[in-house]
């Protein structure tokens, strides 16, 4: 088992074998990641509890901590991807940028700490190669009226020359 797969199993989360969708049953028209030269452009994931879309506006109908642990599922989801992408996430040298969407209610004012699920989660399987530039905004909608959205950038290591 590779360092990235203890520090996992240590923190009791299992990536699926298989990139999961974005949601059950909507077939994109883009790619869940592109690869150019050593970094990873990985789409946006979207807020899930429970496997489920997790919607609603966060400081209305959710509260901060249940969009935190939202954001946490998107951060293990793009882990997924970005697994599918390199194969073994001993390969990433480090995570370089997040990017965190928040369906917040006009009054709401804290996407960063609802980014802060996704960010500690990384931080956390990665160590230092975790520590990663961040934005976060709040916006007015999100696809399918979803809590929470990000995506991000990674460095992997080079695809070894033939």
């Amino acid at each position: 088992m590779s360092p990235i797969d203890t520090r996992l199993k240590s923190l009791d989360v299992v990536l699926p074998d298989v990139m999961p969708p974005v949601v059950d049953g909507y077939v994109s028209a883009f790619a869940p990641f592109v690869r150019s030269g050593d970094h990873i452009y990985l789409s946006g994931r979207l807020g899930k509890e429970d496997g489920k879309l997790l919607c609603g506006k966060v400081g209305d109908e959710i509260i901060l901590d249940r969009a935190k642990l939202a954001a946490r599922s998107v951060a293990i989801e793009l882990l997924a991807v970005l697994k599918v992408a390199v194969g073994d996430l001993d390969r990433v040298r480090r995570i370089v940028k997040l990017l965190v969407m928040v369906n917040g209610a006009p009054h709401f004012t804290e996407p960063h700490k609802v980014a802060d699920g996704a960010s500690e989660f990384l931080v956390q399987v990665f160590g230092e190669r975790g520590i990663h530039a961040r934005s976060s905004c709040c916006v007015a909608q999100l696809p399918f009226g979803v809590c929470v959205e990000a995506d991000m950038i990674a460095e992997v290591a080079p695809i070894a020359q033939k």
